[in-house]
């Protein structure tokens, strides 16, 4: 295929804490296990079993911010105090501990049991707040890896990109609701190009930083959640699954890995150099 032309990077999300609200950016730093920040975080039950919005739609409501100084944690219903949890206090937790993702057990650090408590009155069920240690090495799977890369509390891979158009297409195939790109939690959105053209992007780059497409995205009931007020729904799954179905699973974005850290902006040209 031809190169695309005018491809921008329009849109950087992160998620520190995994499953909770995310922050839109205008420049971050790409980090050899994702962007700064992201998913270094997350909420574990007390057998160290993540917790998701996928059982638990109710974490939608809690929203994260970067300070100065650490996260802020809000209640978007105003139901609780907000809560700052230190970067300090991040690094200098408690003993390792072991927790699970999907498959994967990785090494963790309870951040305080204090916090641990908000999170619990918060959520109405036990929840402890873990980070990860920057000695923890979580392997991307060897399935998809080409120089053993990590990631974060990610599901899999360490960044997720959707083309506008991609969102537009659903939106306008929808009878009522206009679907946002939250309910997707992507990293990166861009504008230009066709509808799920990202499906077939191979080897890409971002500014001057390489990323390399893995898979496409199987989708969840979380793209079914009302992230302003924790309500599911039907959509956007009922309408993808007629016309983005794969092996029985809903095609959405396009996972990334990369070999190249530095910096990434809105506003960085995408340029596609092979397609798959």
């Amino acid at each position: 295929m031809s190169q695309p032309q005018n491809l921008r990077l329009s849109e950087i999300y992160i998620y520190p804490i995994k499953s909770l609200g995310g922050i839109s950016l205008q420049q971050t730093e790409v980090e050899d296990r994702g962007l700064k920040y992201d998913r270094r975080w997350m909420l574990v039950d007390e057998a160290g079993k993540f917790l998701t919005q996928r059982q638990h739609a109710q974490m939608a409501l809690l929203q994260v911010s970067i300070k100065e100084h650490g996260l802020l944690v809000t209640h978007k219903q105003d139901l609780q105090e907000p809560l700052l949890v230190p970067f300090e206090s991040a690094q200098s937790s408690g003993p390792d501990m072991q927790v699970t993702i999907w498959d994967d057990t990785v090494i963790a650090q309870e951040v305080d049991p204090a916090v641990s408590a908000w999170f619990t009155k918060a959520l109405g069920m036990p929840a402890r707040l873990v980070k990860m240690p920057e000695a923890s090495r979580r392997l991307v799977d060897n399935a998809y890896a080409a120089e053993g890369e990590i990631v974060s509390f990610a599901d899999d891979f360490p960044f997720l990109i959707i083309g506008q158009s991609s969102l537009d297409d659903l939106n306008s195939r929808l009878e009522k609701e206009y679907i946002p790109i939250n309910r997707f939690r992507p990293n990166f959105v861009f504008t230009g190009g066709e509808p799920f053209e990202e499906d077939q992007w191979g080897h890409l780059t971002i500014g001057d930083l390489n990323f390399y497409g893995a898979k496409p995205c199987a989708r969840c009931v979380v793209t079914t959640i009302d992230q302003a007020t924790g309500e599911k729904g039907q959509e956007p799954l009922r309408t993808l699954s007629t016309y983005r179905l794969k092996n029985n699973k809903v095609m959405f974005g396009q996972n990334l890995l990369h070999s190249s850290v530095g910096v990434v902006s809105v506003g960085d040209e995408v340029r596609v150099r092979t397609w798959r």
